[in-house]
């Protein structure tokens, strides 16, 4: 692919390199305005408008990046967009999907960081996310279901799937579930028990050095601003896992080290990230805004996002060869398989939050029938889902 950026649904022409640089940040600031439900959510939304409507990519080639993303620490659909911009204009694409992406959900967690700080609240949105959560639990479930022929290549990458979907349900980390559906793929395709060394040098070092715990900064110098964008990179570089596992970190460097926040503020920031669309890594944008205002909150944002760019510019340059060989190729349909699973595993926890009850059930079933049978976009769906959620607020208000 040229810096000019053609892709799959170019029909082959090329494209002004200013107009495509355009498309992407349209496209990503459109999905990161409508991007509510968290990582599961976001993949379903790009996988609708970027394979399924523009085509951008294959299924097969977006399926190998949710796959890389999922073994990289950080914010996984970020990550996802990230590469994605790279893929329709290259290493300007890269840079301007992830800002793009991230942008709507900086201004909208600050805004709200604000009038946390000014009125000690933040504004109510039960109702929004009454309407909003059962459509996004349907828009996965479209997705799952498009992408299931491709990940689910015949029986063996079917039983990987399976098991990897029981064990994230019993509890299992996401990351440990990732590796040995790949590493099982992997073994029985190739016939060996274990990845040559140099293989699993190349595909595992990095994360092994990345892995949380194992590499812990030492109390950061240089005054308030600096310790605080410094803690907010090592979190961003070696976090793999949900909001929940941030929590925890935010809550070991933030409450109890470095005692910046308190554990009712660290609650509250988890939930604007939780609530409003977009990134769930928002949340760093909230504390800091708490701990220092306005430079706070772009040194925190920096700070947590910085890394994903990295680790995917490096991924960028090894996809292609570990599709292109035999037991790199084996490992990386199992983690496809796995991170189809894992999504899968998401919607199961999400679909018992999000329908609760009939007119919630209905709503659901409706975005459905809309994917199956139209070509609606979802933005419309989300829009309409929030618009009867506020409406039911206000009449039972």
């Amino acid at each position: 692919m040229s810096d000019s950026g053609g892709g799959p649904g170019d029909g082959g022409r090329p494209a002004r390199p200013g107009r495509v640089l355009g498309e992407v940040a349209a496209v990503f600031l459109k999905l990161g305005v409508i991007g509510f439900g968290g990582p599961a959510a976001h993949i379903a939304m790009m996988r609708e408008e970027l394979v399924r409507r523009r085509g951008w990519v294959s299924d097969g080639r977006f399926l190998d990046l949710v796959g890389a993303a999922s073994l990289i620490p950080g914010p996984n659909s970020t990550e996802v967009a990230i590469h994605l911009g790279h893929e329709r204009a290259r290493w300007r694409g890269l840079i301007v999907a992830g800002v793009c992406f991230i942008v709507p959900a900086f201004a909208i967690v600050l805004a709200l960081a604000w009038a946390y700080v000014r009125h000690g609240r933040t504004p109510a949105a039960e109702g929004l996310l009454y309407g909003i959560k059962p459509v996004v639990v349907a828009i996965v479930v479209w997705a799952l279901a498009g992408l299931l022929r491709t990940a689910v290549k015949g029986w063996l990458t079917g039983a990987v799937a399976a098991a990897a979907l029981a064990a994230y349900l019993l509890g299992a980390g996401e990351l440990l579930v990732l590796a040995a559906g790949g590493l099982v793929v992997m073994a029985v395709r190739t016939g060996r028990g274990l990845l040559p060394g140099a293989g699993v040098h190349a595909l595992t070092g990095p994360l092994l050095v990345a892995l949380p715990g194992g590499s812990r900064l030492a109390d950061l110098t240089g005054g308030q601003p600096a310790q605080l964008f410094l803690t907010f990179l090592k979190i961003g570089s070696v976090l793999y896992g949900s909001g929940y596992v941030l929590l925890a970190f935010l809550e070991g460097d933030f409450v109890e080290r470095l005692g910046w926040i308190t554990r009712v503020q660290l609650l509250d920031a988890v939930s604007i990230g939780q609530v409003t669309p977009g990134p769930v890594f928002t949340t760093a944008t909230f504390v800091g805004y708490v701990v220092a205002g306005l430079p706070g909150a772009v040194l925190a944002t920096v700070g947590i996002f910085a890394p994903s760019f990295a680790f995917v510019a490096l991924l960028t340059r090894i996809v292609d060869r570990v599709r292109d060989r035999v037991w790199s190729s084996a490992f990386l349909d199992g983690v496809n398989a796995t991170a189809l699973a894992l999504m899968a595993g998401v919607t199961v926890e999400l679909s018992g939050e999000a329908i609760v009850d009939p007119l919630t059930a209905v709503l659901a079933a409706a975005a459905l029938l809309l994917q199956w049978r139209t070509r609606l976009n979802t933005a419309w769906l989300i829009a309409a889902a929030a618009a009867i959620g506020l409406a039911r607020e206000l009449l039972m208000g």
